[in-house]
């Protein structure tokens, strides 16, 4: 082998060659301030529009990666005692563009009163049912998603991880708190799906370090990701997803007539008992589960979930969430939504498995995508040919769980409570969501070893619609005077 000093000088052999490190460009844009007005319950309301990128850097000052934020603050108030929201979606891999656009923020992506796809072209209007008169806002994009991306490829897997999303986001807040001096500001999370999950963390890693909050609100709850995946020896799954198989065969008028004429609630109510009770047993029994009471089983789950009862019992009791989605309307040569099951999808085949995707996805991701781009640029001033990456596909599939394991976050939430008792927690769940459950809900939340003195912190409101229950004008109202009553409640106010 030749000598590295016998080289031709400026030359190196394939195997000597040194990688370039691959450097993304980042977006680099300053904060922009911009100034509006909104109409909301008889008031005109003035506030300030922050958008821009805030720089996570390493120990020796070299920036590892930018998290794109859009912040709210009302003007003519204190900063210093106005209550603060950091709020998030989750995936992983998904932007804040739903709680913003959906939800919370002060613009809203006019979808029609269902949550049902309008016609193009899509637009946006006002949200009247903002929480910006109750609390400022501030929006956040984890790395990999919207704007906000790590310097470097090398660097993704840094962040891309339970671990390093929690350090990330963190310190994202924890530099917010400091640039916009809202330390002593009552201060909130708000999170959806594995938004949940990182809240739950972030109370956890912050409290620890010196920033506790005042409340926190999980909106379709994922504390144990576990407990809702589909996996071989694991059966709870198909415990906590049949009473939201029984109330989506409920709403498309699937059940027994006797069942069909019961009031939701009520039904859920003795579905979850069952459930919990006679089903789980039945589970657990696995292949000694006699024949007559399989088929016993068999035929009350049918009856709860609007399915043949041959296919039940051809599904060894197990009804995986794809399958039902596929099998409930198949005759009609439809499927139901996984984030909403109230959605209907046309499918090509009825003999399929699965549905070909997901109908309540497809109906939100061009207005939403649609609406945010024409708004970021044209009222919040960032000008850029970056693509916002509404939900990463990249991010959701390079996500490494530590060792292998999913996360569960009951236990980080229960402590970060016990650190700080005057927490309070909100609950928002809709009853047609088949990605997180209400069950599913109640269980996580019924295993967080939560001291009975701390019980009463966490209330749990339930909604007609689905995991993003607030795409439904009648939801988002309700949702809106729940969180103004939880805000105050939690701010002490």
């Amino acid at each position: 082998m030749t000598d590295e000093k016998e080289k031709p000088e400026g030359k190196r052999t394939s195997e000597t060659a040194v990688p370039k490190e691959k450097k993304r460009k980042l977006l680099g844009i300053e904060p922009v301030a911009t100034h509006h007005t909104l109409h909301l319950r008889g008031k005109e309301l003035a506030y300030t529009a922050r958008a821009g990128v805030i720089p996570l850097k390493d120990p020796f000052d070299e920036t590892e990666a930018e998290v794109f934020f859009v912040a709210y603050e009302l003007e003519g108030s204190d900063p210093a005692r106005r209550p603060l929201t950091f709020a998030f979606n989750g995936g992983p891999g998904s932007s804040s563009i739903w709680l913003h656009m959906g939800a919370l923020g002060p613009k809203r992506v006019v979808m029609e009163k269902e949550g049902w796809m309008p016609a193009p072209p899509y637009r946006y209007e006002d949200n009247a049912h903002t929480w910006l008169d109750q609390t400022d806002l501030v929006f956040v994009d984890p790395v990999g998603t919207g704007f906000s991306r790590a310097a470097s490829e090398d660097l993704d897997k840094k962040f891309w991880s339970f671990k390093g999303d929690i350090e990330s986001v963190g310190e994202f807040i924890r530099l917010y708190l400091t640039r916009y001096k809202r330390w002593t500001s009552p201060l909130f999370l708000a999170g959806e799906s594995y938004g949940t999950t990182r809240a739950a963390g972030l109370a956890g890693h912050l409290v620890d370090r010196g920033v506790s909050f005042n409340g926190i609100v999980l909106v379709s709850t994922a504390l144990d990701i576990g407990a809702l995946r589909f996996m071989p020896g694991n059966d709870l799954p198909y415990q906590l997803f049949v009473p939201t198989y029984t109330a989506t065969a409920w709403y498309h008028r699937r059940l027994p007539p006797d069942l069909q004429g019961r009031a939701l609630p009520d039904l859920l109510a003795e579905v979850k008992g069952w459930a919990e009770g006679e089903l789980t047993v039945a589970l657990m029994k696995g292949d000694r589960l006699p024949e007559g009471e399989r088929r016993r089983v068999g035929r009350r789950l049918a009856r709860y979930t609007g399915l043949d009862l041959d296919y039940v019992l051809g599904s060894n009791l197990r009804v995986e969430i794809y399958r039902f989605c596929k099998e409930l309307l198949r005759e009609e040569r439809r499927s139901v939504g996984r984030l909403d099951s109230r959605f209907k999808g046309v499918e090509a085949l009825a003999v399929t498995e699965r549905p070909e995707f997901d109908p309540s996805m497809v109906a939100i991701t061009p207005p939403y995508t649609a609406a945010f781009n024409h708004y970021v640029r044209d009222e919040l001033g960032i000008q850029t040919d970056f693509t916002y990456e509404t939900l990463s596909r990249t991010v959701n599939e390079k996500w490494e769980w530590e060792k292998g394991a999913l996360p569960a976050t009951g236990a980080i939430l229960r402590e970060a409570l016990a650190k700080n008792s005057y927490t309070k927690v909100f609950v928002a769940q809709g009853y047609y969501d088949l990605a997180t459950p209400l069950m599913a809900t109640e269980y996580m939340l019924s295993h967080m070893n939560l001291d009975p003195a701390l019980r009463e912190n966490i209330e749990v409101r339930y909604y007609e619609a689905g995991h993003m229950f607030y795409l439904d004008e009648g939801a988002l109202g309700a949702f809106r005077g729940d969180g103004e009553r939880f805000l105050s409640w939690a701010a002490n106010r």
